[in-house]
């Protein structure tokens, strides 16, 4: 299993519109991914290690799909209508990091 996340780093000059995220562009991935997709979670950043200080990041969007194969192949051919999508809620490049995870 891997998780595909995608982290929005925080700024001072940041807009990120998490109610369009929330309720339009995370449910345009699951549909389009389908079943493929095997969980979906959505971190909003409130803290930092500070107290006080922002958040590092003020989203983080973590996909959960069998294998990296399995991603690219229903991810990949959606790939332009999701970064079309991006201008919609914020004015920040996400970062994408793929993961394997570990059960313990």
């Amino acid at each position: 299993m891997i998780k595909v996340s995608v982290l929005y780093p925080n700024s001072k000059d940041i807009q990120f519109d998490a109610e369009y995220y929330k309720n339009t562009h995370l449910p345009m991935i699951t549909k389009l991914v389908g079943s493929a997709l095997k969980g979906l979670e959505l971190d909003l950043g409130i803290g930092s290690r500070v107290p006080g200080e922002p958040a590092p990041y003020v989203a983080i969007a973590h996909l959960k799909f069998e294998s990296v194969v399995v991603f690219q192949e229903s991810f990949g051919p959606h790939a332009a209508v999701f970064a079309a999508d991006v201008k919609n809620y914020t004015n920040v490049q996400g970062v994408l990091q793929i993961s394997e995870l570990i059960p313990f």
